[in-house]
């Protein structure tokens, strides 16, 4: 009986040490997003003392200064952390639902057919902008039913799935480029809308989508058990008591209108859904239940710190954050699809 107590206990302590460390590790990554917020609030062409700012937007006097925070820090500081949350949830839920760790919002063409739809919008129905994040979800939602269908008719090799996905988001592209040719008065700012950016987002427009960021990160958030049953492998999972195909429709519309609202309001910023699925697995493991969480987090952080780099780097010119993105996301990208070539079939 000793044996078997002494090794009970053991796993007990080894079990409550992964989870202070799990707890550890959140804390940390939590208290250096709200240092990356507040240096990407204070920090730019115009240095702002943060708290005197805050003082004078509260007391109703409002200067230079103040106006900077309130009208140009503070919206592009939010727009990146639920820009970040999202498609980093987006592309946790993709990679489980696929199968695939190559899967990503902008590899499988989930954000080309956003921005298409977006563009569709904008041009054909000038007056109706609060329709553009409905627009961007039905548009990724058609892009990633696309990719699953052609995917079922060639099979469903992890290769055949980013193969037709980047097929996918070529054809929207190449529409959402014919629509800007065509009609360049259409969109305005289309250049910074095609790289991604938060240069020109308000506080309006954070409030005319904040209800959609938020059903979509409940829902992933909500989604954790379905989509730890899912790794198990669909006939499993099915046994299980889980209804495989409504439950990967679902959260293929999860993924959609998370990364929809995100085109939405910074356009088309790429590899956050690829990348930080990975770098929240090496830190918090593969469990969805810290796994969403961390991904949520970890993507607001890196999009913040980008945004802020993205003024910093070449002021007082300004880069595109979907540009500083790519170079850390292309590399990335053949990191992973190297490192796994033997295993795409």
């Amino acid at each position: 009986m000793a044996p078997d107590g002494g090794n009970r206990r053991a796993r007990d302590t080894a079990s409550a040490a992964r989870g202070v460390n799990y707890a550890a590790r959140f804390w940390i990554f939590m208290i250096l997003l709200f240092a990356a917020i507040a240096a990407d609030l204070c920090l730019g062409a115009v240095p702002l003392n943060l708290p005197d700012a805050l003082s004078r937007i509260l007391s109703g006097e409002i200067d230079a200064n103040a106006r900077i925070l309130l009208h140009v820090r503070l919206p592009r500081a939010l727009a990146a952390v639920l820009t970040g949350a999202a498609l980093a949830a987006s592309g946790a839920i993709l990679q489980t639902v696929l199968n695939n760790t190559l899967a990503g919002p902008n590899i499988i063409g989930i954000n080309s057919g956003a921005g298409f739809f977006v563009l569709l919008v904008s041009a054909f129905l000038p007056n109706r902008p609060a329709w553009i994040p409905a627009a961007a979800f039905l548009g990724a939602l058609s892009a990633s039913a696309l990719v699953m269908l052609i995917a079922l008719k060639a099979g469903t090799s992890r290769i055949t799935l980013i193969l037709s996905g980047v097929a996918i988001g070529s054809i929207f592209s190449a529409g959402s480029e014919t629509i800007s040719v065509l009609m360049p008065d259409v969109y305005s700012g289309s250049r910074a809308f095609f790289t991604g950016g938060f240069s020109g987002v308000t506080l309006r427009q954070i409030s005319q989508v904040k209800f959609y960021f938020i059903a979509g990160l409940l829902a992933a958030i909500l989604s954790r058990r379905v989509l730890d049953l899912l790794t198990l492998g669909g006939e499993l999972a099915q046994s299980l008591g889980l209804r495989v195909k409504l439950s990967r429709f679902l959260l293929l519309a999860t993924a959609s209108l998370l990364a929809g609202v995100s085109v939405s309001l910074a356009g088309l910023i790429s590899f956050v859904g690829l990348l930080v699925p990975h770098l929240a697995r090496y830190f918090f493991g593969p469990s969805h239940g810290k796994l969403i969480p961390a991904s949520m987090i970890l993507g607001a952080l890196l999009v913040t710190v980008c945004d802020l780099a993205s003024r910093l780097i070449a002021a007082p010119y300004e880069l595109p954050v979907g540009i500083l993105l790519s170079f850390l996301g292309g590399p990335f990208f053949l990191h992973v699809l190297l490192r796994r070539r033997g295993k795409l079939y």
